[in-house]
C-alpha cells in the first residue's frame, strides 16, 4: 500500500486545480481535523466525546448508506457544531467509476448529507468529475488534506500513527483520521494526543 503522508507540493500541482489541500493561514494558528467513512454506532460518538474534552471542532466526511444507517450518530455531530461532508453514497473510486455514476453516487448521498462539502474516497477523482463538481450550479468545494494520519494502514502501529501527524502538523493543515473499524486501533490512540498536542500549542482545531 503505497501513500503520502504529506503530499508533495509538485505532485498537487500534476493534480486538478479544484482540489483544496490546506487552508490559508489567517489571524489565529488553526489545524482542520477531518474524519472520514463515518458515521459509526460506536467509533464516531467516541470521536465526538474526545473533540468535546478538548472544544475542538471538526469535519466529518460521511458515506451516505452509513448516515441511512446511523441518523441519530450523523444527528449528533451536527448538533454539536461540527462540519459535516459528503464521501460518496458507497465509498467510490473515482478513477475506478464512469463520471456520470460518480456523479450520481454523490447525489445520492446529498440526499442525506446537507453540505457542499466533498472528499473523494481514496483521494481519487478524475479531472473531468472535480471540474464538473466545481462548475455546478451550486458549486461544490473538493477537499483533500495536508496530513494523513495512515490510520487506515494495518501495518503501521498506534504510535506511527502519532508521528505521522505530529511530525507534519502546522497551521493551515487539514488533517485525516477515519471513524471505521479498520482504522480504530491507530484513531483513538493517535487522536487524543494530537488534541492534546493542539492545544499545548494554542491551535484552534476548526471545522472546514
Amino acid at each position: 500500500m503505497a501513500y503520502w503522508v504529506r503530499m508533495p507540493w509538485w505532485l498537487r500541482k500534476l493534480l486538478p486545480a479544484e482540489l483544496i489541500w490546506r487552508m490559508p493561514e489567517t489571524g489565529k494558528p488553526a489545524v482542520y481535523l477531518t474524519f472520514d467513512d463515518g458515521p459509526h454506532p460506536a467509533i464516531t460518538p467516541f470521536v465526538l466525546e474526545q473533540l468535546n474534552q478538548y472544544d475542538a471542532k471538526a469535519t466529518f466526511f460521511c458515506i451516505g448508506k452509513n448516515v441511512v444507517e446511523n441518523p441519530d450518530v450523523y444527528r449528533r455531530i451536527v448538533d454539536e457544531g461540527h462540519a459535516v461532508g459528503n464521501h460518496t453514497q458507497n465509498h467510490k473510486n473515482g478513477w475506478k467509476t464512469k463520471t456520470d455514476e460518480y456523479l450520481a453516487n454523490i447525489m445520492e448521498a446529498a440526499k442525506h448529507i446537507d453540505s457542499r462539502k466533498f472528499r473523494p474516497p481514496y483521494g481519487r477523482i478524475t479531472r473531468v468529475q472535480a471540474h464538473m463538481l466545481g462548475k455546478a450550479r451550486e458549486p461544490w468545494k473538493i477537499y483533500m488534506w495536508d496530513v494523513l494520519s495512515a490510520d487506515f494502514d494495518r501495518k503501521i502501529t498506534p504510535e506511527k500513527c502519532l508521528e505521522n501527524v505530529l511530525f507534519n502538523l502546522r497551521p493551515g493543515s487539514i488533517v485525516v483520521f477515519h471513524d471505521s473499524e479498520k482504522a480504530n486501533e491507530r484513531m483513538s490512540y493517535a487522536l487524543p494526543r494530537v488534541l492534546a498536542f493542539c492545544k499545548e500549542k494554542g491551535w484552534e482545531m476548526k471545522g472546514l
